[in-house]
């Protein structure tokens, strides 16, 4: 019998040196991007897409993207008729799942129709938290992947048709997915967490901005150092990196009061929390998700979906 030839696809380095220290010997491809944040489009084997992303990246994060580095991870996928099936090792959060579906997305636009398996952490019997892949002991890890779960063509077809909904100008379409059933468990999560990063309509902050200033509330923060090390520990289903999470501490600066023992909230960070104002524009998070600018729209709790911000009705 032929031996099966694997490729695997991981969330990031970490995950692709653990796979390996686990004695994994097949093809390994490590996607390296953050689909989440910053503008995209589409079709991402192209150059107008690594343009885009390579620009955004520079300017938001001063991250300098290799592209010799990146094309030889995708050059794996040139030879895909070689393999038998494709593993897709992502977790359960919208940093990972966003990631996830432009990968699907990728796949579909290479006409690469394989076997396509999903291992995907999140709540492990016996835990509290949701769990990372990196996370898992290496018997869960295993175990996990020996209970990799088959995509079917109606989960890639969802998949695809995620993809093109966030690179458009409507995600209030998103909406009627996150009811909608599929192997992919912790995809409604994701979604609802996603519209919830858009601006509040009372307070002009997000879940994510929101949570943070409670943490300062709540907690006893001496430095933005030690509010980083919470942000990441207690940010549900986002699954965002220490630098994703520096960036929001530094813009909502605007709420704190810092010496160099302690960080409290300023009236201004009370009454955000109050939602007596909207601080949307003061705070001018102007990140764009996909083919929306975040703040052209904000949530509504009433209504429960995104309404266009006033100053940007024509």
């Amino acid at each position: 019998m032929k031996k099966k030839n694997i490729l695997h696809i991981t969330n990031g380095n970490v995950l692709t040196d653990y796979l390996r220290e686990l004695d994994f010997k097949d093809d390994i491809l490590t996607w390296q991007e953050m689909l989440c944040e910053g503008p995209i489009i589409p079709k991402i084997d192209s150059d107008e897409f690594f343009e885009i992303r390579s620009q955004f990246l520079k300017e938001f994060y001063d991250i300098e993207v290799n592209k010799n580095e990146l094309q030889d991870e995708l050059k794996k996928l040139d030879n895909a008729e070689d393999y038998t099936e494709i593993n897709l090792w992502f977790e359960y959060d919208l940093f990972c799942h966003i990631n996830l579906l432009g990968v699907i997305n990728l796949l579909h636009q290479k006409e690469i129709d394989k076997p396509l398996y999903l291992i995907c952490s999140g709540r492990v019997e016996g835990e509290k938290n949701l769990k990372g892949l990196g996370e898992l002991s290496p018997e869960h890890l295993l175990s996990h992947y020996k209970n990799k779960i088959l995509l079917t063509d109606k989960d890639k077809e969802l998949a695809v048709t995620l993809w093109r909904t966030y690179c458009g100008k409507d995600h209030n379409i998103l909406k009627p997915y996150i009811v909608t059933k599929s192997n992919f468990r912790y995809m409604s999560n994701c979604l609802k967490a996603h519209l919830k990063r858009f601006p509040h309509q009372k307070s002009g902050l997000s879940v994510l901005e929101d949570n943070i200033l409670r943490i300062v509330r709540d907690k006893d923060i001496k430095s933005k150092h030690h509010l980083l090390g919470y942000s990441l520990n207690y940010q549900g289903y986002y699954g965002f990196g220490d630098t994703q999470h520096r960036r929001l501490i530094e813009r909502l600066s605007i709420f704190f009061e810092e010496t160099e023992t302690s960080l409290k909230l300023n009236r201004k960070g009370h009454e955000a929390l109050l939602r007596q104002h909207n601080f949307a524009s003061e705070l001018n998070n102007n990140m764009i998700y996909g083919g929306v600018d975040r703040l052209a729209f904000q949530f509504s709790v009433e209504q429960n979906k995104l309404v266009k911000t006033i100053f940007h009705v024509n």
